[in-house]
Order: C-alpha cells, then sequence, then structure tokens
C-alpha cells in the first residue's frame, strides 16, 4: 500500500471515528469570531502545509429546521514541498477564497469555495504550472469538536483555467484543524 493511499484512508478513518462520537454544540454562536486554521496535505508526490485567517460570517441565511449557509472568507499562507529528486522541490502560495459554509445538525458542515492564488513560481515538482496567478477550487466536509474549534478534510485543485499552457493543475487533500478566537 502507497504512502498516500494510507495517510488518505488513516484521515478518512479518523475523521469519520470524530462524527460519530461528537456531542452537540450550540449552532447559534457559530462563525461569529474570526479563526485561525492549520491545514496539512498530500498530493501526488507533495505535501503542502498552510496556516489560514478566516472571517467571522459575512451573511448568514438560517433555513427552517435549523441547517444555515454562511459565506465566510478566508485568506491563507501556505508552503509546498516536493518528494524526491522532482525540481523545484518547493514554492510558496498566497491565497484568498470565499466560501459557502451549511451547516446541518448544529455540528456538522459542507464547504465550498473558489478564490485567487499566487505561486512563488511557475514551476513545481517537474511540473510547469504555466503561470504564477491559479484560480483554487475547494470542497470539504467538516464538524465542530468544541464551541471554537473545527476538524474537516478539504479536497483542492488549482490550476489556471487555461489562461496559459500547458495547465496541469495540482491537487491536494488536506486535513484542517480550526480555532475560533
Amino acid at each position: 500500500m502507497n504512502r498516500p493511499f494510507r495517510l488518505h484512508a488513516c484521515t478518512g478513518v479518523g475523521l469519520a471515528t470524530m462524527l460519530l462520537v461528537a456531542s452537540p454544540l450550540a449552532a447559534q454562536e457559530l462563525y461569529q469570531t474570526p479563526s485561525v486554521s492549520l491545514r496539512v496535505g498530500t498530493g501526488n508526490h507533495y505535501q503542502r502545509a498552510e496556516l489560514a485567517w478566516e472571517s467571522a460570517s459575512l451573511w448568514t441565511y438560517r433555513f427552517d429546521g435549523g441547517s444555515r449557509l454562511d459565506l465566510v472568507g478566508e485568506l491563507g499562507v501556505a508552503y509546498w514541498h516536493a518528494d524526491g529528486s522532482r525540481s523545484p522541490s518547493s514554492a510558496w502560495q498566497l491565497s484568498a477564497t470565499p466560501f459557502l459554509r451549511w451547516t446541518w445538525g448544529e455540528r456538522y458542515y459542507l464547504e465550498a469555495g473558489i478564490g485567487a492564488t499566487a505561486f512563488s513560481r511557475t514551476r513545481f515538482a517537474n511540473k510547469n504550472i504555466s503561470s504564477a496567478f491559479q484560480f483554487g477550487d475547494h470542497i470539504g466536509v467538516g464538524m465542530h469538536l468544541t464551541d471554537n474549534s473545527r476538524l474537516s478534510l478539504r479536497f483542492s485543485h488549482y490550476s489556471n483555467a487555461g489562461i496559459k499552457h500547458p495547465n496541469p493543475g495540482l491537487n491536494i487533500l488536506q486535513l484542517n484543524y480550526s480555532y475560533h478566537y
């Protein structure tokens, strides 16, 4: 079994276990304060670590039945590292992304966002990504652990949307921990 598959499988099992054993929280206070997040992930022969800041909810819609939809903004700085002799072996990234987050059951959520991102180089891990400017597409699932902390699993795809060729894109599966302060 290869290393990335083991990491993905262990991450999924751990997240599923926490979703099943967690107790409910008071949903009315969600996303009322900013948060900081630490995110780590793995892709095809590379890893990524990110520190991000998330705004308090910029807009909220409450559905009948208790679920809600929130709009939040996220700013992040990330470091990418490639395995083995892949060159260049590192890159930095800055990103700004609006996210829609649908929360239900006072605890669980789905999130999706599309934002702008800038890489420190146009080549990484034996790939020519053609442009430093890229778009980031994200989808995730998560849960609130306590009143001020969250854990989630997020899939992200970065590409320049065909602005310049080649456009191979970078995919990453990430585990995220967020703390509301």
